[in-house]
């Protein structure tokens, strides 16, 4: 019956005062943990001693810095990780979506910006886009093949024998268009 370090301490369950002793060795300094469930003492050796308290101070520290944990230090041994159930847990920062309305009249919720775009955005995005699109295709009518084809993985000297044209012909056909679009579409390009 080995326990790891980081385990919770509910999962610390011994049958017998024998398996309680087998866990230390003779070197070891006997440690004690409190577990609040059965309000019984457990001896566990040195390591997972360490372990299992650095997993408590770390867990205990975080809920202290956003104001969920009141422990006072004379009530550390206390400390199981288990927040919710814990009699020194606050609400500290965290605020819910249902809480009472303010002076305003409107909770939280009815004051959260929706961050999805509207669809007057999307449609006008779209439109852009297409018009985009059209513009490219009227300056480089090969363009839908070579997005195409660098969608594939192909690299530009393979486009551009796949186009029959040299590389830095393509190179060049690119750079021309890219040039005209982003003056006539300078917020997107």
């Amino acid at each position: 019956m080995g326990k790891t370090a980081g385990c919770h301490l509910g999962d610390l369950r011994f049958g017998s005062q024998a398996e309680r002793r087998n866990l230390m060795t003779k070197q070891d300094k006997p440690r004690r943990i409190y577990l609040k469930s059965t309000r019984t003492w457990v001896e566990v050796d040195e390591e997972f001693y360490r372990s299992y308290m650095r997993e408590c101070d770390a867990t205990r520290k975080r809920m202290q810095y956003h104001g969920r944990c009141v422990c006072p230090k004379n009530k550390f041994w206390l400390c199981d990780t288990d927040c919710p159930a814990c009699e020194f847990r606050r609400t500290g920062d965290t605020l819910s979506l249902d809480s009472e309305p303010t002076d305003s009249g409107y909770s939280l919720l009815d004051t959260l910006e929706d961050p999805a775009a509207s669809i007057e955005d999307i449609i006008a995005d779209f439109d852009e886009l297409s018009q985009l699109l059209h513009r490219l295709g009227e300056l480089m009518p090969e363009a839908i093949k070579v997005g195409i084809l660098r969608e594939q993985g192909l690299n530009e000297s393979s486009i551009a024998a796949e186009l029959g044209i040299p590389r830095t012909t393509l190179r060049s056909r690119l750079a021309k268009a890219r040039e005209q679009l982003s003056e006539e579409y300078p917020d997107i390009l």
